[in-house]
């Protein structure tokens, strides 16, 4: 039986990994697809697959967009993109800038809060391509501002703390479209932790399959199995096909370690019956 792993992340965004100790790591867990999707960005890629070469590791190219709907911010996985694609990257590059001065935003706030040097504390923590949240929490970590990264957040980055900015981020339609433009297929990514209704979560389906969207994460990390027969039955009832991933970030978290998914159920249609 194939392990696949279509949803993970190395330092290319917020990840704890490089992309070739990921796949390392991916080997070590028994993975043999393994999609590498960073944030809003695909700098990543080359040096996987370097790393992939060789093995019995099948590499998948894949980026997780930053999608603003309704209000909500949205996760669209891209799973088999051409990172070459000027279409995908001019979008991919626009969404970087705004991380960028986003941070800068984030930075002032704090510094309004008496948390001077963040935007520079931060970016050591960082690529050089994406300046993200997280390494603004492992800077407020480090310099004992915070406990641990959920005290970070809570106190923090969240709606109503020092250092919230609201994103504003691609429409749906156009992360969908750079995904199909680059000969990829989207996935609507971990769709449960939206905690969306259920009339709500039709609307985006509706909205995401209209942009040309065909793909639903029905299992991300270790979610609990009658969790996953719930989101198997949304994607059918919808017509869209399954994928699984971890969304993998840093050894240290357990519910999310590269290849530990719980299995589809044997009524999803695989995304990866496309690939075949």
């Amino acid at each position: 039986m194939t392990h696949y792993d279509l949803h993970c992340h190395s330092t290319a965004s917020d990840g704890s990994l490089s992309p070739n100790a990921l796949i390392n790591r991916a080997l070590e867990k028994g993975v043999d697809v393994l999609a590498l999707t960073d944030h809003d960005g695909t700098e990543g890629l080359a040096e996987a697959s370097a790393a992939a070469a060789g093995t019995t590791l099948k590499l998948i190219n894949g980026v997780e967009i930053s999608v603003s709907w309704h209000t909500k911010t949205i996760h669209i996985v891209g799973l088999n993109v051409d990172p070459a694609n000027q279409e995908l990257q001019q979008g991919l590059s626009a969404l970087r800038q705004y991380r960028q001065h986003r941070a800068e935003e984030i930075a002032k706030r704090l510094d309004k809060a008496g948390i001077a040097g963040a935007l520079e504390g931060a970016s050591k923590h960082a690529s050089a391509t994406m300046l993200g949240r997280v390494h603004f929490a492992k800077f407020l970590v480090e310099t004992g501002h915070a406990r641990d990264m959920n005290d970070v957040f809570k106190r923090f980055l969240v709606r109503t703390k020092p250092g919230y900015v609201p994103g504003q981020w691609a429409s749906l339609e156009d992360a969908v479209r750079w995904i199909s433009a680059s000969g990829g297929q989207a996935v609507i990514a971990h769709p449960a932790r939206y905690k969306m209704t259920a009339t709500k979560l039709r609307a985006l389906i509706t909205d995401f399959k209209a942009a040309g969207g065909v793909g639903f994460e029905v299992a991300s990390g270790r979610q609990h199995p009658e969790e996953v027969k719930v989101m198997a039955r949304i994607a059918n009832q919808h017509e869209l096909f399954a994928s699984c991933g971890s969304d993998f970030h840093s050894p240290d978290k357990q519910w999310s370690e590269l290849g530990q998914i719980t299995d589809l159920p044997s009524e999803s249609t695989p995304i990866w019956q496309l690939w075949q």
